[in-house]
């Protein structure tokens, strides 16, 4: 909302929202309820200490230009949210370290991914599990709190840690990529000013194909000729858009030209530019699924956090909105092997 809408909301002016925002005021206790109602955050939400604010110079957007200002800002405030969450998670839990490789250095985004899959030991073989990969590694991984389509991802370090927030609107082949190319913006731009920059943009979508698409491995696999059902058919196997593996079967010289743009337009007529009509399955959490279970098995509700947090429980909701899944109960699933901290 803009202040000004907030302020009708609130039922308050529009200067007193102001001097707010800008510390020029301490609210009393009926502003602080008429805020809380007007937003339908915990009146305790605004006694707390301030937030963590992220630092929008390391934070690296996908798709930065087709993002309004109202979008960015929204989606930094649940990248802060993000983090209160995650420091009390990490306050209970001892989650994976992160183990990527600073390859600032490396101008071909086709070797660093070469040289990310050989630190982690992946050979040339498709990625079973791109988000459990991440996580495994020391990702930190997030679902975008706020619907906003514009907004694919984002990711940032803070604390030498690395954190990814994925858009989970889109169709799992999509947030596949999305997953792929922050991650090259994590290791590629680490030390970087990635957000305004077309290049670095055109550097992790070129990380994202040769990592989940290694270049070996397509040449070896991919029969000739190319035909719409062969592309169809290799799409599920590297679990990339259909889209996606025709530009890389054309980026690596396997088709022409003149093909690829057969390819394109009989991918257009079928609706894949848009939507996969036959997809994959969406990928879900390692780390999130086994927090929720060994909560559960204290007793430790969603409810119980988002109260913790002084958070509303949908904003907790949908910073793992579709992440974890569906959450076995301990009857029926086997105890997880996540460290808990006392």
């Amino acid at each position: 909302m803009t202040g000004k809408a907030l302020a009708e909301k609130a039922e308050l002016a529009v200067d007193t929202i102001s001097r707010l925002e800008k510390g020029n005021n301490e609210p009393d206790e009926l502003t602080i309820a008429k805020l809380a109602k007007a937003t339908r955050f915990p009146v305790e939400f605004f006694t707390e200490q301030d937030p963590e604010e992220i630092d929008t110079a390391s934070v690296s957007f996908r798709s930065f230009s087709k993002m309004s200002a109202r979008e960015r800002d929204a989606a930094i405030s649940a990248g802060s949210l993000g983090l209160q969450l995650n420091d009390w998670v990490e306050a209970r839990f001892g989650l994976p370290k992160a183990n990527l490789i600073d390859l600032s250095y490396e101008t071909s985004p086709s070797v660093a991914a070469m040289l990310l899959r050989q630190h982690w030991s992946l050979g040339e073989r498709p990625i079973g599990n791109m988000l459990g990969l991440l996580e495994t590694q020391g990702v930190r991984v997030f679902s975008l709190s706020e619907n906003t389509a514009s907004v694919n991802a984002f990711s940032f370090w803070r604390d030498n840690k690395p954190f990814v927030f994925l858009n989970n609107f889109k169709t799992a082949e999509s947030s596949i990529f999305d997953t792929a190319h922050e991650l090259g913006h994590l290791v590629m731009h680490k030390h970087g000013d990635p957000k305004e920059s077309r290049a670095a943009e055109r550097e992790a979508d070129a990380f994202a194909s040769a990592f989940l698409m290694p270049e070996n491995d397509v040449k070896a696999r991919m029969p000739r000729p190319v035909s719409l059902e062969i592309v169809l058919k290799a799409k599920m196997r590297w679990r990339v858009s259909a889209m996606a593996m025709a530009y890389r079967l054309h980026n690596l010289g396997i088709v022409t030209e003149w093909q690829y743009k057969n390819l394109c337009i009989e991918l257009t007529k079928r609706r894949y530019r848009s939507e996969e009509p036959v997809g994959i399955e969406r990928e879900t959490s390692i780390v999130w699924k086994k927090i929720l279970l060994q909560l559960w098995q204290e007793r430790t509700t969603k409810t119980d956090i988002a109260k913790a947090l002084r958070l509303p429980l949908d904003e907790l909701e949908g910073l793992i909105w579709n992440l974890a899944g569906v959450v076995e109960t301990p009857e029926r699933s086997p105890r997880g092997n996540l460290r808990a901290v006392s």
